[in-house]
Formats: structure tokens, sequence, C-alpha cells
């Protein structure tokens, strides 16, 4: 029969050291929420892509995407695109991409939908942006 051990025997076997590290980890991770609210980028979002540019040629292509100043921009058809914050709304981590169809979180599996609704893992939607094609030059703006 297995014996469970108490919280501070568990402190005390880890020793000063380990029992400190524990603490300071426990204790940061309960100022972060889940559902962190400021998850826009730091900058205000207003700016041009050149598609002729080989670093955002991409974009020429379906179900293809750039990511330029933490927002994910991605050709989600022949004449439209969609550009949302590379920041999840589930943990804050800067790992949203597109993967053809949806924007996907690569950290924890959240899916959203090309307008940034929330499908799985979360309930917040991704922050949008507006997109304006004039020949070759995308605008991506607030």
């Amino acid at each position: 029969m297995q014996s469970k051990m108490k919280r501070n025997e568990f402190l005390k076997s880890l020793g000063l050291k380990g029992a400190s590290l524990l603490a300071v980890y426990c204790g940061a991770s309960a100022l972060s929420s889940c559902e962190n609210e400021s998850l826009t980028p730091a900058s205000a979002v207003d700016f041009t892509l050149d598609l002729s540019n080989a670093s955002y040629s991409a974009l020429n292509t379906v179900g293809k995407y750039v990511i330029y100043n933490q927002i994910v921009v991605a050709r989600v058809s022949s004449t439209s695109f969609a550009a949302v914050t590379q920041i999840c709304t589930h943990e804050g981590k800067a790992q949203v991409i597109y993967n053809g169809s949806k924007f996907y979180c690569t950290a924890h599996g959240a899916t959203f939908s090309t307008s940034g609704t929330a499908e799985s893992v979360t309930s917040k939607a991704l922050k949008t942006y507006q997109t304006a094609l004039t020949g070759t030059t995308l605008r991506v703006y607030a």
C-alpha cells in the first residue's frame, strides 16, 4: 500500500533551492490568466506589403501566409485576404499561423476561422484587421 506525502514533506524533500524554484514558478503562473486581455501587437497597425517583393510573394498563392509585426496575413481565396494577430487568445503566445483553411495556434491547438472566430480550445476571438489590395500592394490596417 502506498502512502501519500504531505505538501510540506514534499517541499522539504526538494530542499531550499527546489522549493524556492517551485514557489517562484507557481507564483508567476498565478499572476497570468488563461484568457489574456492584452493581446494586440505593440505598434499601431497600418502597413503595406508589396506582393512583388520576395519576402511577401507567398501571398500570391491561395492558402499561404506571411507574418509581419505579429500580424498573420493569409491569402484565403483568389480575391481575398485575412489578417489577425499572431498572439493567441488562449495563453497569449505568439504562435498563431494559417494552415491553408483556418488560423491555428501551434502552442496548444486552438483553431480560429478566417474571420478570427474561436472554434476550439478558447472562446475568445482573435483580433482581426482590414485588408485592401491595390495592384501588388496589400494594405493591412485597423
